[in-house]
């Protein structure tokens, strides 16, 4: 039985280098990209690339529809549905100006990847998040224990993501040395930091109280003094495995070696909000919280310009745009209070204001 196709292993992998070196795109982009083009070899039983058709494209998206996920055992998502055929879509208008294959492959043929306009809505649609609240998370923290070296890190985890809304793949990698407690603030260095898009950026510490500040301050003073790391070591560092008496693996302390990947940050979180019987909030929810806080608390332009630099977003309208979704209590309270009387403002506290978003919005 067919397995592979060379001529179309060269070109995929030709592909990936494109994909990483022109358009900049990282690892798990790349495999998402690798996976799509793998689903329609396998339907077209790994014929060339060469032959692509456009009734390989219908028929492919036909049969797409009708595959189930392999944990769940639903159909896939239309999320899944729309990101899959996107990846092809691209891949071959590629393909279509590479040499060998510009005389082979009609371009428009690639249109024939896209789903139905009602399918690509629902794709598409914005759906509620769950968002955990500050009086939620300190909750969590404090119901935590602190007894091991393992439970001392832990907690700290949900602290720092909580005080930064810092990403879980950032955390994994910070060292010792890129938090500054006198400051209050964590250095996200690239070139150390698995930054989002490789972006360096200072993130001064939220106002969400002072129990996960004094939670990542004790944790760090237990590195140093207690465990002697040094500034180069991991700020949460991996856990150590041993066979114990009856050969089984456990957890019996730390590490000098970061995290390889965020999944035992994901883990911490499912388990200690699992422990205090809250829904399963993971760590990307916490700068959910963080954005509904600064439009709370923040009450100028330039007092959300600053919160959302914070957050490591360029622009204040990434913060509003994939963030910044108005809750639905907060959007029925606001339409109400359209209907009372405006307060009157000085034409020079106005002036002020607009200047100030205009400025913001030409950044």
């Amino acid at each position: 039985m067919k397995t592979h196709n060379p001529n179309n292993v060269r070109i995929s992998h030709k592909y990936c280098i494109f994909l990483k070196e022109a358009k900049r795109q990282n690892v798990a982009s790349i495999d998402g990209v690798v996976k799509a083009i793998n689903r329609l070899e396998q339907y077209t039983k790994y014929k060339d690339f060469k032959q692509f058709h456009y009734q390989q494209a219908v028929g492919f998206k036909n049969n797409l529809i009708k595959q189930k996920n392999e944990f769940t055992g639903k159909p896939l998502s239309k999320a899944t549905l729309n990101t899959t055929l996107r990846h092809l879509k691209n891949f071959f208008q590629w393909l279509a100006l590479q040499p060998g294959y510009k005389s082979q492959i009609n371009y428009s043929d690639m249109e024939y990847f896209n789903l139905s306009e009602k399918d690509a809505r629902i794709a598409n649609a914005k759906r509620k998040k769950p968002v955990p609240s500050i009086e939620q998370i300190t909750h969590v923290l404090e119901n935590m224990p602190a007894r091991t070296d393992i439970e001392k890190r832990n907690r700290a985890v949900i602290a720092l993501t909580l005080l930064t809304g810092a990403r879980d793949s950032a955390i994994a990698s910070l060292k010792i040395k890129h938090v500054s407690i006198a400051e209050g603030s964590i250095y996200q260095d690239a070139r150390e930091v698995n930054t989002k898009y490789s972006k360096t950026f200072t993130t001064y510490f939220f106002p969400v109280g002072e129990l996960p500040l004094t939670i990542l301050k004790e944790w760090i003073e237990y590195l140093t003094n207690e465990l002697l790391f040094s500034a180069d070591d991991p700020l949460f560092p991996k856990t150590k495995i041993e066979n114990n008496k009856n050969r089984k693996f456990e957890a019996t302390g730390l590490l000098r070696e970061h995290w390889k990947t965020a999944d035992p940050i994901r883990k911490i979180f499912k388990q200690a909000f699992q422990h205090v019987d809250l829904p399963n909030y993971n760590p990307h929810s916490f700068r959910n919280t963080l954005v509904r806080l600064g439009e709370n608390i923040c009450r100028t332009p330039e007092q959300f310009k600053a919160w959302s630099q914070n957050l490591g977003h360029e622009g204040v309208l990434t913060t509003f745009n994939s963030y910044g979704d108005v809750p639905d209590y907060r959007q029925a309270e606001l339409i109400k209070n359209l209907s009372m009387p405006k307060v009157d403002q000085s034409c020079e506290v106005q002036a002020a204001i607009e200047a100030t978003i205009k400025k913001m919005m030409d950044k």
